[in-house]
């Protein structure tokens, strides 16, 4: 089969999205059978939602199968989920008890009872596009075999919520519609998201599905998947997610997806020559700034932060005193900025020891805030995201320090509790309005 059709409808390739004329008929065999994972724990608040939106996909019935992953000692979430009538083709899969509790233990769980052709993972508060599963197919039907997976797009429905929401939704708007589709369009491993991706089934169980104990396991799966000889496409759909309005809550996400992607990159790297082999040496080095250099900067930045601020308050101290700035910051008083951080020679001249090394840092610590901070304007005109987020992105590095905390408690979280997941409390976002009623799927035509 040749390239070209591959590209169909996938964001990092073409630049229009597949037409509604393409959904209309599956084509000879008739829609492929679709299964639907959904892990659930502890979620009362947003059951409903959940079999609500998930019944307003636009799939035929009897070619869907939606799993509800539930934990055996979660009596809330199956109360709650008893109090809805939910469709035939909705089925309660219980999860034993036992360790790990995570989420990638019950999504293998639930790969066991999967009849489908293909598969996907959404996430209790999750509301995807209503022709996802149709777009994912269409697109599988017209890619090469191994292309396993397709990565939908995530975003907010609840991004005018707060400030916290607000840069969220701009860190979103960066990582899916611009990094990601960035790394597939180069042919980069890619660390999946973890939810709104789109499996060949046969493949995921021949892989063994999910590594359970790791609590970044849509990232692992990316970097297995890549280095197994398999691809990741980007898919033109949407899912809309809650975005985290408590900062006490997102916290603890935040440092689940660090320690997640600590994890990740120490068991990619434990044989480092097989891995650059697998992975071709760009694809490694890629690989180590998109998982482990990008957490290692998280937990450093605080640090670098501290170092220039040591450096540009008492260099400011010395421009007011009335010292032109480039004595301050390359002259003889480079120097006395620095109190005691240097040593002086018989003249009485101040010798700087860790000038190199500090100006350095201070530099690197303004350029990498200078992209960071372009790479999200860019993502808000991607996402055509209004004036307020372009503010907003332009004092984004604020967000990155709050990262860096989240970065410091799931790193030390790994070396304590590696394989805990943390839980992530949803349905904080109330909604003024009543949810609509799903319109109804003529299947006639398919």
């Amino acid at each position: 089969m040749s390239c070209a059709p591959c590209r169909v409808g996938l964001v990092a390739l073409e630049p229009s999205p597949l037409k509604q004329s393409d959904l209309a008929s599956p084509g000879n065999g008739g829609w492929p059978f679709y299964t639907v994972l959904v892990p659930l724990y502890k979620e009362p608040e947003v059951a409903a939602k959940t079999v609500h939106y998930l019944n307003r996909l636009d799939y035929p019935r009897d070619r869907l199968e939606v799993l509800l992953l539930l934990e055996q000692d979660d009596d809330l979430t199956r109360r709650a989920l008893a109090r809805e009538q939910l469709p035939p083709y909705f089925r309660v899969i219980e999860v034993p008890d036992s360790q790990p509790r995570t989420k990638p233990k019950a999504c293998n769980w639930g790969l066991r009872a999967a009849k489908g052709e293909f598969l996907v993972i959404y996430d209790a508060e999750d509301r995807p596009d209503r022709d996802q599963l149709k777009k994912a197919a269409v697109a599988f039907s017209r890619m090469r075999e191994k292309v396993i997976c397709l990565q939908a797009k995530l975003s907010y429905y609840n991004p005018d919520q707060n400030l916290l929401t607000r840069w969220f939704t701009i860190e979103y708007a960066a990582w899916f519609d611009l990094y990601l589709p960035g790394l597939y369009r180069l042919n980069f491993p890619i660390p999946l998201g973890g939810t709104s991706n789109h499996f060949r089934c046969r493949v995921l169980e021949e892989i063994g599905g999910w590594d359970p104990f790791n609590v970044a396991e849509d990232c692992d799966l990316g970097i297995r998947l890549h280095r197994m000889g398999y691809r990741t496409a980007m898919l033109d759909t949407t899912t809309w997610e809650e975005a985290n309005s408590r900062l006490r809550n997102w916290v603890r996400q935040r440092s689940r997806w660090v320690k997640g992607y600590l994890q990740t990159h120490l068991v990619h790297t434990r044989l480092p020559l097989r891995a650059l082999r697998e992975m071709g040496p760009i694809g490694a080095l890629s690989f180590l700034m998109s998982v482990g250099g990008h957490s290692f900067l998280l937990l450093v930045n605080p640090i670098f932060w501290v170092i220039a601020l040591g450096y540009l308050i008492p260099a400011g101290r010395e421009v007011f005193s009335g010292h032109r700035i480039w004595e301050v910051v390359a002259g003889p008083m480079a120097g006395s900025a620095w109190g005691g951080l240097f040593t002086r020679t018989a003249g009485g001249h101040p010798q700087q020891i860790l000038a190199p090394i500090l100006y350095t840092v201070t530099a690197v610590l303004f350029l990498a805030n200078f992209l960071f901070i372009i790479f999200n304007l860019l993502g808000c005109f991607k996402r055509r995201l209004g004036p307020g987020y372009l503010l907003l992105a332009l004092v984004s590095p604020f967000y990155w320090v709050l990262i860096s905390i989240a970065a410091w408690k799931g790193f030390l979280q790994l070396l304590r509790r590696p394989h805990y997941w943390e839980k992530t409390d949803h349905g904080l976002y109330h909604e003024p309005d009543p949810l609509p009623e799903p319109a109804a799927t003529d299947q006639s035509d398919l």
